[in-house]
């Protein structure tokens, strides 16, 4: 096959070609099983995402006054660093 190559690096290139083809046409026979199964409004585009019911809720959580001092202590020796 090749003149130059070892016995190794030949076989390697068939093992390499020969998974290519089985994953070409294993990932074709699974777009083609997806694409002949009936469209449902609430089945995901991808089978192992989760739908996402809207859009994400912000999320908040009060502090103290303790708290507040010490983040905006925080935030004041950040912005020190800072010309």
């Amino acid at each position: 096959m090749f003149q130059g190559a070892s016995i190794v690096q030949q076989t390697g290139v068939v093992l390499l070609a020969a998974l290519t083809a089985i994953w070409a046409v294993t990932f074709l026979h699974v777009q083609r099983r997806r694409a002949a199964e009936p469209a449902t409004g609430n089945s995901p585009s991808l089978g192992s995402l989760p739908v996402q019911s809207g859009p994400p809720r912000a999320e908040s959580v009060e502090l103290t006054p303790d708290e507040r001092a010490a983040f905006a202590g925080l935030i004041r020796q950040f912005g020190r660093g800072r010309s």
